[in-house]
């Protein structure tokens, strides 16, 4: 009887851990794969902001959602042996960008702010440019101007500016969500984990109530 009620407790637990667990795991893991991304930093061109050997996290993002100051991992498949790329968006599709008046890049006739950018020379190896950048692209710059092949040096091409449908996403900073998802997806496995152990023990506990018991055979007298 004991042993019954313990398997009615058992199944009872599994029956709840499990389609939960399952939730969860699915939830979770399913949120961070489908959003997010790793890359890691392989050059010196968004120094100081990012540097090599640096480890980052990229939130997938439409091509609508993109705004100026994102740093962004972008396909260029003309551009850089094909290899993604992370630059920064400093101007989207319909700016007018103009370099350089008094040493600061302007959009729509405003002065850009960039503290992040590396000390020194703003436009170093290229020339000044006034561009307007087409719909549906976006022109690029690295924060280590001295040292970033960027969209300065292809302006030429639909005024140095790339495709947004290229970008696989941005650099999320903030890897809360990310992390609070995982986390949960982890615990999801753990419980489907458990409700399984419980679902197998609330078996074998309603296998052996059902068997017959014997006496054991006395022990033999000397």
């Amino acid at each position: 009887m004991r042993q019954r009620r313990a398997g009615s407790g058992l199944r009872v637990a599994a029956w709840v851990l499990v389609p939960l667990g399952l939730v969860l795991m699915l939830g979770g893991i399913g949120y961070t794969w489908t959003n997010y991304e790793g890359a890691t930093v392989m050059s010196e061109a968004m120094t100081p902001t990012y540097r090599p050997g640096e480890r980052l996290l990229i939130e997938r993002t439409e091509a609508g959602e993109i705004r100026r100051g994102d740093v962004v991992l972008v396909d260029v498949p003309d551009r850089y042996q094909g290899r993604p790329v992370l630059q920064r968006v400093i101007g989207v599709g319909g700016d007018h960008v103009v370099c350089c008046d008094g040493g600061r890049i302007t959009v729509n006739g405003k002065p850009v702010d960039e503290p992040y950018v590396m000390r020194g020379e703003v436009n170093p190896g290229a020339g000044e440019y006034d561009v307007t950048v087409p719909d549906g692209r976006l022109f690029l710059l690295g924060d280590y101007r001295a040292n970033s092949h960027d969209s300065r040096f292809f302006l030429g091409e639909q005024s140095g500016s790339v495709a947004a449908s290229g970008v696989h996403g941005r650099v999320q900073n903030n890897s809360t969500v990310p992390v609070v998802s995982a986390a949960l997806g982890i615990l999801g496995m753990v419980m489907t984990l458990v409700g399984t152990g419980l679902g197998i023990g609330a078996y074998v506990a309603r296998r052996r109530a059902r068997w017959p018991v014997e006496a054991a055979p006395p022990w033999p007298v000397a």
